[in-house]
């Protein structure tokens, strides 16, 4: 099969290159080139989601037979800050990679647990309602709505705190600044499942070998397991070798004062793949375990 990656020079659509180009044709399409050392496509178009013309003509030049969409502007603070930027790439983006590949051509999109509101304290299932507290949640919301308007054939895919190679991630940002302070204030009140963006693009390999049952689908896909954002510090920093030199710091959401609301508790019930595919994520810690190991 052919397979376009939009977003395919981000830290998810590098794990996507990698993933899909062992058993596909694929081509990466992103504003930014491959940078080498990384998995590559087979095929890259620089090209803009907001630019419709170089968007078609990408499309219409590699004739995908599936495209899975990744592009996305996910700063959670950004977007609240600068909601017109958040609404054009997530929100228009995505309409305009749906409409310019035609409604029969099968989609998938790289969604999120911020379309929930984090009150029901318990994992959210497919058929929970919505209610998104961000910009960032919201303009996502409205590129699910925009797939399952234009598409005969698709499946929304919503995942969560993604880290992996190739971009900024928490892991990351705990092993960087970690040492350089001495101490990190982290949250201790959001609660989550984080999710290593190689288990999530194999998982979105598998879906696309086995294809959509009954034309579309909706699935929650993440490593298992939970922890707040402080938990996952502390294993950070445990699994590094850090804990004697570096001291996390519990905080509030209200202390930290950040500019968008998250969900408290955006923990996704995962049956509903496990049933699909017949495979579960491994828990987020070994994932962890071998992302660090990864870095030497």
């Amino acid at each position: 099969m052919r397979i376009l990656i939009t977003g395919s020079s981000g830290m998810l659509g590098v794990a996507l290159c990698e993933a899909l180009g062992k058993d596909h044709e694929t081509a990466g399409l992103d504003l930014n080139e491959p940078r080498g050392g990384l998995p590559l496509p087979d095929k890259f178009y620089k090209a803009d989601i907001l630019e419709t013309d170089s968007l078609k003509k990408a499309v219409e030049d590699f004739e995908p037979g599936l495209i899975v969409h990744s592009a996305a502007w996910t700063d959670v603070d950004g977007c609240e800050t600068d909601p017109d930027k958040a609404y054009l790439v997530n929100s228009r983006g995505t309409f305009n990679v749906a409409a310019a590949s035609g409604r029969e051509v099968p989609l998938i999109l790289i969604s999120t647990d911020f379309v929930f509101d984090g009150k029901k304290g318990a994992p959210y299932g497919e058929e929970d309602e919505v209610n998104p507290l961000s910009v960032y949640g919201k303009s996502k919301l409205n590129a699910e709505n925009s797939v399952k308007d234009l598409k005969t054939h698709f499946c929304i895919v919503r995942t969560s705190w993604l880290f992996g190679r190739g971009g900024k991630n928490f892991v990351d940002t705990v092993m960087q600044k970690g040492p350089l302070s001495g101490v990190l204030k982290v949250v201790d009140d959001q609660v989550g499942s984080p999710t290593y963006c190689p288990d999530l693009a194999r998982a979105v390999a598998l879906i696309a070998r086995k294809g959509f049952s009954g034309g579309e689908c909706l699935l929650h896909i993440s490593n298992s397991g939970r922890c707040s954002w402080y938990e996952y510090a502390l294993k950070i920093i445990e699994k590094c070798g850090l804990s004697e030199s570096v001291r996390i710091e519990r905080v509030s959401s209200r202390e930290l004062g950040r500019p968008a609301a998250r969900p408290a508790f955006s923990v996704m019930d995962t049956s509903r793949f496990s049933a699909v595919s017949g495979k579960k994520l491994r828990p987020w810690e070994e994932a962890l375990d071998e992302y660090i190991n990864s870095k030497g």
